[in-house]
């Protein structure tokens, strides 16, 4: 037991060893050098500062890899890859399958036992696991969205998404449906590529699609009944599953990649990610996050589904288990909401399986010390719970589940289906970021994603990492658009009117008979804002290349305005609160904001707080394909019968 416990130790020493920063000049090469450098091994790791550069998962894997295994790892690097680290991979064995030169990253595939000699390289800022990535009708009715489009608000003709591009990466778009077509029968996906390796575009497996539709499908079916939030957007199909639902890291960030180089091309000001992976490494290193964040800082919403993971195997709520790219800061990340079929919002609830908050990801210094990332997600709900939209034709979850066909119609290219998850609740948020910046093309990410917190509307009994600031409102959102200034610039100094009106609107909207407040609040990271120089005066958070949560100073469990970026007259709040409905921080503390930060970490696994319990420690078991994403249990509904097709294109949507 001894001998077996100091091999272990020494394994993992041996380990720190090779993979920090201050031995990054060994090579497979210079044996010699390496067994003299070991023989300072004990100075050398109580020296060491810098954060282990290999993931965990990937870190155990090659301990425990057989003779002559080979893994397949995306490796990060410290600016553009050059001939030194390319010479480094042929020593190594290594062989490139993708490089994604927007990004600083590459899929390798190598020898497990090189991964660690690898990392050693001063080129390598980080190498984690090429995992497994998969997919997490009265929509614009509860939305706000019918309310948006009509009133148009200061718009000359109503809103709906036209001139917007949306990229959606998923399992493809069947881009026979009649829901991808604009009122001249031309069609809005205007662009696809695969990037599963399959050569196809369309969508066998049936989730591409389905999310489409829901952010941008139109009216033609069942007389509007099936309209999408923005009807007239564009949509750029990047496909990163393949026919069975599952894909890799390397593929979503192929789409990345090239999202960053094309973006303008197609006015893509929207993407939308209904799929996910384990949140194992810290935001600040997960390739997927920082890819995210690039796109963010150039312009791009990035909206990311939170997982279907909010409900234990006992029926409990499970807390933590936010996935990837969800766990990023600057992307808004979208939970699922249930309207129980029902147009007003007065009984809608937050799905009992959409995942919650904080994040779990964390990265790991000296010592093997364990630092998470435990961020208030997600940033807000969005109706996810039984929603009909397009069916690809022939794919493999209706082939597989025939009772999820909706019934709609027997014709090729008008079938509608029925499916429940965040993955359906994120194009609806995305589809919402189209009408916005239709009303207001110089809206930032940052202005987008805070504009649709401080109008969404906080859901009585729920706390903010079940529901972040609240329920979607596009109504309210739009409106609040049309106001924001479209001058605003770096230069505009802080404090500075935000909005081309001295008199703020009314923080409420009335949505299908059904009035309510706003949250008038906007969630920061650890903590929210509430106050009306949210929205009446520029905050310099609102900015490109800063995250919202760059307005606030943490230090001792006290929180304070960051006077740089935050102007008078908000309010920080102290502690996460169960809502009373009505306004953000109203209702009784859940969770306060000491407790929440730590050290690192919340409270003790499987420890309960509150009203439910704390999830594991983020790590997912498996080969790092998401289980139960596609077709999580829907909630229990009364809910409304499917409008049945009559073959007649409805063009007044």
């Amino acid at each position: 037991m001894k001998d077996s416990k100091r091999r272990s130790v020494a394994a993992w020493f041996v380990s720190l060893f090779l993979i920090v920063a201050p031995w990054s000049g060994v090579l497979s090469g210079d044996r010699a050098r390496a067994q003299s450098l070991l023989g300072g091994l004990t100075q050398t790791v109580q020296s060491v500062t810098q954060i282990i550069k290999v993931s965990p998962d990937l870190l155990r894997l090659v301990l425990g890899a057989h003779v002559g295994e080979r893994v397949d790892v995306i490796v990060q690097t410290n600016g553009p890859a050059g001939l030194t680290l390319d010479l480094l991979l042929g020593v190594l064995g290594g062989l490139v399958k993708g490089d994604y030169r927007n990004l600083n990253a590459r899929a390798v595939n190598i020898p497990a036992a090189s991964v660690l000699e690898l990392a050693a390289s001063l080129d390598v800022a980080y190498i984690s696991p090429d995992r497994g990535v998969s997919v997490l009708g009265h929509v614009s009715a509860t939305t706000g969205a019918d309310a948006a489009r009509a009133a148009g608000g200061a718009a000359p003709a109503p809103l709906d998404g036209t001139g917007v591009g949306i990229a959606v990466i998923d399992s493809g778009i069947d881009a026979a449906h009649k829901s991808f077509l604009d009122r001249s029968n031309n069609l809005r996906v205007v662009f696809g590529r695969d990037f599963t390796g399959e050569g196809r575009t369309d969508d066998p497996y049936g989730h591409g699609t389905h999310v489409a539709a829901l952010a941008a499908g139109n009216g033609r079916i069942s007389n509007g009944a099936y309209t999408g939030v923005a009807p007239n957007a564009k949509l750029v199909n990047l496909r990163v599953l393949d026919s069975r639902g599952t894909g890799r890291v390397s593929g979503l960030l192929g789409a990345l990649d090239w999202l960053l180089a094309n973006r303008t091309a197609y006015n893509i000001r929207v993407v939308n990610m209904s799929l996910g992976a384990p949140a194992v490494d810290s935001y600040k290193y997960d390739p997927v996050c920082r890819a995210v964040r690039k796109l963010v800082d150039r312009g791009v919403v990035v909206f990311a589904a939170a997982g279907n993971e909010g409900r234990g195997s006992e029926g409990l709520k499970t807390y933590g288990r936010i996935h990837t790219p969800g766990n990023e800061p600057s992307a808004v990340t979208v939970g699922a909401a249930n309207t129980f079929g029902t147009d007003p919002r007065s009984d809608d609830a937050v799905a009992t399986y959409s995942s919650r908050g904080p994040t779990r990801s964390y990265w790991t210094e000296r010592g093997g010390t364990r630092h998470y990332d435990n961020l208030v997600k997600p940033d807000l709900v969005a109706p996810g719970n039984k929603l009909t939209s397009a069916e690809a034709e022939g794919n493999l979850i209706v082939t597989s589940h025939p009772e999820l066909d909706a019934g709609v119609s027997p014709a090729a290219g008008r079938r509608m289906m029925t499916l429940s998850g965040t993955s359906m609740a994120t194009p609806v948020a995305a589809g919402a970021a189209a009408l916005m910046l239709q009303a207001n093309p110089k809206l930032t990410p940052n202005l987008v994603k805070a504009l649709l917190m401080y109008t969404a509307q906080p859901l009585a009994g729920y706390n903010a990492f079940e529901q972040g600031a609240g329920l979607l409102n596009v109504e309210g959102a739009v409106r609040l658009a049309h106001l924001v200034r479209t001058d605003l610039a770096p230069s505009t100094p802080l404090g500075a009117p935000l909005l081309v009106t001295s008199a703020p609107p009314s923080p409420a909207s009335s949505i299908a008979g059904h009035s309510f407040s706003w949250s008038q609040g906007i969630v920061l990271n650890y903590t929210y804002a509430t106050g009306l120089g949210l929205i009446t005066k520029y905050q310099k958070f609102y900015g490109s290349g800063v995250l919202l949560g760059d307005g606030v100073i943490a230090g001792d469990a006290v929180i304070t305005r960051n006077l740089a970026m935050m102007s008078d007259g908000i309010q920080i709040g102290e502690a996460i609160m169960t809502s009373s409905g009505v306004i953000a921080g109203d209702g009784y503390v859940f969770c306060a904001y000491g407790v929440l930060l730590g050290k690192g970490r919340l409270l003790d696994d499987g420890e309960v707080l509150g009203d439910g319990v704390i999830a594991g420690n983020g790590v997912i078991a498996g080969d790092g394909v998401i289980a139960g994403d596609t077709l999580p249990r829907g909630d229990s509904t009364s809910w409304m019968e499917a409008p049945v097709d009559d073959g007649t294109d409805f063009l007044a949507y």
